[in-house]
C-alpha cells in the first residue's frame, strides 16, 4: 500500500515516532521536516516508487496523506 511505504519513509527520513505520522499530520508544522529532510524525502519517494516529483508539487503536497494521494496518482499516469 502506497501510503504505508510513505509512511515508512517519513518516519526515517524526518526521525519521528511512527504515532506522529497520519494521514492528516502536516510536514513542516506538525512532523518539523525543515527543507533538506523535505528534499531527501522527495528523492527517497522517487527511488522507492519510480515516479519524478515536480517542484510544484511541493506547494500543493501539505500532509503525509496528501503525499500518498500524489504518489498514487503519478503512478496512475
Amino acid at each position: 500500500m502506497v501510503y504505508d511505504k510513505v509512511a515508512e519513509l517519513v518516519i526515517r527520513q524526518f526521525k519521528v515516532s511512527p504515532d506522529a505520522v497520519r494521514p492528516e499530520a502536516r510536514l513542516l508544522e506538525d512532523l518539523r521536516a525543515d527543507s533538506a529532510n523535505v528534499m531527501m524525502l522527495v528523492m527517497d519517494l522517487e527511488e522507492a516508487f519510480d515516479v519524478l516529483m515536480e517542484d510544484d508539487a511541493l506547494l500543493t503536497v501539505k500532509t503525509v496523506g496528501d503525499l500518498a494521494d500524489y504518489i498514487e496518482k503519478k503512478q496512475q499516469k
